[in-house]
């Protein structure tokens, strides 16, 4: 069977709560085979319903979901055993050991023992020195491990994240990332959620923003970047200067830390940034300082526009 092109592909997903809370709202996203996507968003914003519903422990109000071809609902079984969760709570078996509970969990979706290939999944998580312990003696960095082990023993085509990074320290992550990476070139299709910004900038290769349960865009990682990326140019000047002269009103400039820095924003967007003429501007003025740099926004404040500019429509 050809695999199609898209691995996951949502369309007119809605779902609504008892409570009437609108979860979902008329959301669409294709996902590509063999790519990192980060869906990022504040919390409360919609991405665990949407990863519930795929994975099939949420049932959508209206829309429909297909993994690889398959339909969540008509054809549940096959649909899930392609995927691989790893859910935000650390839901474990307490007393039973790494290796029972890896082992199991792969028995859960149909596939017979493998212990190799469970060998070489802990050994890949660094957890094969810890397979006889129980799972209650770990750490939180190493359960999460565990959780991930789990989610990959019946070797699934696509594997979810849903805020791995919430409460695992540094190392963890940058173990996680790396991991992460593997999978991929593997053929594994990642998706991650997040509100860890630096997450998403560091692995992903497309990205979505969810807010209010609406996705308001997906768009490759680095042309997102450049799209709204605006740079800064600060001034250190030699003097301080208390305000900005009128000459200079029209090149939207601040002034801070008690008037020593003088800041231009400009869209890296734009051939002509202006600089050069900024620069003789401030000459004629008379107006000198000791440094100039220059900074790319990051995905950080990318995001934070977006989402605040959606408030104001």
């Amino acid at each position: 069977m050809s695999h199609p092109k898209f691995v996951v592909s949502i369309s007119n997903l809605t779902k609504t709560y008892a409570s009437g809370l609108h979860a979902l709202k008329n959301a669409n996203l294709e996902i590509k085979k063999g790519e990192i996507f980060s869906l990022l968003g504040p919390n409360g914003a919609g991405k665990t319903t949407l990863i519930s519903i795929i994975c099939g422990i949420v049932t959508p109000s209206a829309g429909t979901v297909l993994v690889d071809g398959h339909d969540i609902l008509s054809d549940y079984r096959t649909a899930r055993t392609k995927i691989g969760l790893v859910p935000q709570e650390l839901t474990t078996d307490a007393f039973e050991t790494v290796w029972a509970t890896v082992s199991f969990s792969r028995g859960l979706f149909g596939y017979p023992p493998d212990p190799a290939f469970i060998e070489k999944l802990l050994r890949d998580l660094s957890l094969w020195d810890k397979r006889q312990s129980k799972i209650k003696e770990l750490s939180g960095g190493m359960k999460r491990r565990v959780m991930i082990a789990k989610a990959l023993s019946h070797q699934p085509e696509i594997l979810f994240l849903d805020e791995p990074s919430a409460g695992v320290d540094v190392a963890l992550r940058r173990d996680m990332w790396a991991l992460v990476r593997k999978l991929r070139d593997s053929g594994v299709t990642i998706i991650l959620t997040t509100h860890y910004i630096d997450e998403a900038e560091e692995m992903a290769d497309r990205i979505g923003v969810i807010r209010k349960g609406e996705i308001i865009l997906v768009e490759e990682k680095n042309a997102l970047m450049k799209k709204l990326g605006k740079k800064q140019l600060t001034l250190n000047l030699t003097l301080p200067m208390t305000t900005i002269p009128p000459e200079l009103s029209e090149w939207n400039l601040q002034l801070n830390t008690q008037g020593h820095e003088l800041i231009y924003s400009f869209d890296t967007k734009t051939e002509h940034t202006g600089i050069p003429t900024l620069l003789r501007q401030l000459h004629d003025l008379g107006i000198t300082f000791k440094d100039l740099n220059t900074r790319q926004s990051s995905l950080e404040d990318i995001f934070v526009n977006l989402v605040h500019e959606k408030k104001k429509d």
